[in-house]
């Protein structure tokens, strides 16, 4: 895919592989791509919103309820206002709230709100990897159109 003028919604979430998403917007950016982060509040434990707003050249939006939002920049406009959604990493709660249609923070609120394609990239140990559950959780996402790449060790 050439990312050259694509808008990317970049959701980063709370596992120790956030940090890989610091890494990962500047590849997006240096392809020529726009990167919209939003962070889930478990994200922020393990990185900075100001690191990844500083890479993203961006505001990170974290909450879906923030009096000091713009009125315009809501769940809705942000999962229209791209052309892509990648959740990265992906951990299996992600997962399992977008399988389950749990919308109950920013993030999975977007996902559920989704017109473009969503691509998680799920980061987790292997039992969790391995686990029926999320494997299921997988299938029924796969099935529905959603997209996932392998994870990788490390």
């Amino acid at each position: 895919m050439e990312l050259k003028s694509k808008r990317i919604m970049l959701g980063v979430t709370g596992g120790i592989a956030a940090y890989k998403a610091l890494e990962l917007t500047r590849l997006f950016i240096r392809a020529g791509a726009t990167v919209r982060p939003v962070m889930t509040r478990a994200a922020a434990e393990f990185i900075t919103p100001l690191s990844l707003s500083t890479l993203a050249r961006s505001k990170v939006h974290t909450n879906m309820f923030d009096a000091n939002e713009e009125f315009d920049i809501d769940h809705i406009s942000l999962a229209q206002e791209c052309d892509i959604i990648v959740v990265a990493p992906a951990t299996a709660n992600i997962i399992a709230k977008a399988a389950a249609g749990i919308a109950d923070d920013l993030l999975s609120t977007i996902i559920a709100a989704a017109t473009v394609p969503v691509l998680f990239a799920p980061a987790m140990n292997t039992a969790m990897w391995e686990s029926p559950i999320l494997q299921a959780n997988i299938r029924r996402l796969s099935g529905l159109g959603f997209h996932f790449v392998e994870p990788a060790s490390g």
